[in-house]
């Protein structure tokens, strides 16, 4: 049985950084997209970060940002701890929302090179509060 959980939430202020951590249980070592999403009451859960576990090929990404965080956050795994972190830097109100962990087998990508649909996910973490005040 796949588990994710998910930790690290909080509430921090505008500049502040929190890093969110996902410990993965149930998953073999066949490669892997691990991802962070978040969603806000209302709105379609949005990829954030994604870390694909296998092998790189043809000019292709192991780390991939959504344009709203790129430069702010970083998506990384520890094999041995089988855990995947979001380290966010200088938040802002907008990165108020609950962030999800997500898992599967095989690309970051999926029909047509689609980034980070949160349909191709079938293993959920609870989600974390991330709150930043201004």
């Amino acid at each position: 049985q796949v588990q994710l959980v998910e930790s690290g939430g909080g509430s921090v202020e505008t500049g502040g950084s929190l890093r969110l951590s996902c410990v993965v249980s149930g998953m073999s070592h066949a490669s892997k997209c691990m991802a962070w999403f978040r969603q806000s009451p209302g709105k379609e859960r949005e990829g954030v970060a994604t870390f694909y576990t296998g092998v790189i090929v043809n000019g292709g990404d192991r780390e991939i940002y959504a344009d709203s965080v790129k430069g702010r956050f970083i998506i990384s795994q520890d094999d041995d701890t089988n855990t995947v972190y979001l380290q966010m830097h200088n938040l802002t109100p907008e990165d108020t929302v609950m962030y999800y962990c997500a898992a599967r087998y095989g690309s970051c990508r999926g029909y047509g090179g689609r980034w980070a649909a949160h349909s191709m996910f079938t293993n959920w973490g609870q989600g974390t509060q991330v709150t930043v005040s201004s």
